[in-house]
């Protein structure tokens, strides 16, 4: 992919963070974000639907809630992602129990890398991202020009139809 294949994306200073937590991990999201109060404050903050009302219970933080994971929050988050409203992913999974919405999780975790948004499946990485000199700065992310990339492929698909 070329230079000019690219688009440029500012993220910024005030970020947008999605806070997610299977079951099994959701007391340790909100000791987290109870830890973390003061950092996490100076942004904005979702999550789906049991954990965000967890937190902003804890913490005393404004999250805006979307549903619950398998009820289709995963998938709401993902979607914000896709449309630029969500600039980092704090997901603190389970990967030792078998979860009804696996599917939409993975979904999830792919749109986040198809994004290049910065995410967290653990506290280690969380406390690394918390305490990155970018948080607190504009950063300028560079993205593939998906609409580029769609419009080449419905091109090399039409020409092939046509003959």
């Amino acid at each position: 992919m070329m230079e000019s294949d690219k688009v440029k994306n500012t993220v910024p200073a005030k970020k947008r963070i999605a806070l997610v937590a299977h079951d099994h991990r959701k007391d340790e999201l909100i000791e987290w974000c109870q830890k973390n109060r003061t950092v996490l404050e100076e942004h904005q903050l979702c999550g789906t639907g049991t954990t965000a009302a967890l937190i902003a219970r804890a913490t005393g933080l404004p999250v805006t809630a979307y549903k619950s994971g398998p009820l289709g929050g995963d998938q709401q988050i993902g979607a914000r992602i896709a449309e630029g409203g969500i600039d980092m992913l704090i997901f603190f999974w389970d990967p030792l129990e078998a979860q009804p919405h696996d599917p939409d999780v993975k979904a999830l975790l792919r749109i986040a890398v198809v994004y290049d948004i910065p995410a967290a499946n653990n506290q280690s990485t969380a406390n690394f991202l918390l305490t990155s000199p970018l948080l607190k700065e504009e950063y300028v992310r560079e993205l593939p020009d998906y609409g580029s990339l769609l419009a080449e492929r419905a091109d090399r698909l039409a020409s092939k139809t046509e003959s």
